[in-house]
């Protein structure tokens, strides 16, 4: 049986909100009927709807909602739109406000970083609240970057006394040691993304006084064994290409008052054939060990460009003939 097609007008609360909410030009109205396939069009500050009732309705859900994030201060962007549809879509009892108002303030500059989707919003709890953290999921999803942002916070707040950033050296193509330079500068391509990612969070020459005072350390994993960190917040990125035994050996290096936060894609394994990774182990061995919670994340979640979302299902959908 077909969905009926239904009209349904939407009437802010005030001229000002409507045309925040409608966008200029229409704008926002435009990108709410591309994301639902409803109609949507506005008469002075009412807007009105028509398609399947089943649309309609999530349409009307949708301008609810941005409505009463935007009565809250929230300042929305076009992306925001698409993060509402999606959050709702696979929530329909979500509130916007819980989501995009949970705020992690990082920075001199006081840059406030929000989670865009449910499993985000998951993730920022989690941290708060465990003593180790796996995120896990596809690129784009906002991983590491959450878990700098509330490592940064952390730090500013003086909760923790350092933040440690790690990533395994996965030898992809090329060996180490046919590689220009010492040790660190062979290590140093590996570890670029974890500095790009300080340095989007606070101002270079900030961060740079940070490592240099050891405050921020970013280093290979291998440099972490034999050490136990105390008073610090670890990162552990691309643990997918841990092998088991670096991940017991990240693990046992925590020490008082010290949050982890392991982050990797399962799908993105660099390993070589017949090593087993040591962050699928690692959730099969700790999924109930209290004190430790894993966040998962899917195409749903990520936060970059929209063609990263597409690129991400269509790897997922893709069987070799």
């Amino acid at each position: 049986m077909d969905d009926p097609i239904q009209r349904q007008s939407f009437e802010p609360t005030d001229p000002q909100l409507a045309h925040a909410l409608f966008g200029q030009q229409n704008r926002h109205l435009q990108q709410i009927e591309r994301l639902t396939g409803v109609r949507v069009s506005s008469k002075g500050t009412t807007a009105l709807l028509e398609g399947p009732s089943k649309n309609l309705a999530h349409s009307i859900r949708l301008l609810e909602e941005l409505a009463s994030l935007l009565k809250s201060g929230f300042s929305m962007r076009p992306s925001d739109i698409e993060y509402a549809d999606r959050i709702l879509r696979m929530d329909d009892s979500a509130k916007l406000k819980d989501i995009f108002l949970d705020t992690v303030t990082v920075s001199s500059r006081n840059k406030a970083i929000s989670p865009k989707s449910l499993a985000q919003k998951a993730y920022l709890d989690a941290m708060r609240n465990n003593d180790v953290v796996f995120g896990i999921g596809p690129a784009g999803t906002g991983k590491t970057y959450l878990a700098m942002a509330m490592a940064v916070a952390q730090l500013k707040k003086k909760e923790i006394s350092r933040i440690v950033l790690v990533r395994p050296a996965v030898e992809a193509g090329e060996k180490l040691g046919f590689l220009p330079g010492d040790i660190a500068e062979k290590v140093n391509p590996y570890l670029r993304p974890l500095y790009d990612a300080l340095y989007d969070l606070m101002d270079f020459d900030r961060g740079q006084a940070l490592i240099d005072h050891g405050v921020i350390e970013v280093a290979p994993l291998a440099f972490m064994r034999g050490r136990t960190l105390n008073d610090a917040f670890v990162i552990l990125d691309e643990a997918q290409n841990t092998t088991t035994e670096q991940m017991k050996m990240f693990l046992t290096r925590l020490g008082f008052g010290t949050r982890a936060v392991i982050t990797g894609d399962v799908t993105q394994i660099d390993l070589p054939n017949g090593r087993i990774s040591g962050l699928v182990q690692a959730r099969e061995v700790l999924s109930h060990v209290d004190g430790i919670t894993f966040v998962s994340f899917t195409d749903m979640d990520v936060v970059r460009h929209p063609i990263v979302q597409a690129i991400v299902r269509a790897y997922d959908a893709y069987k070799p003939g």
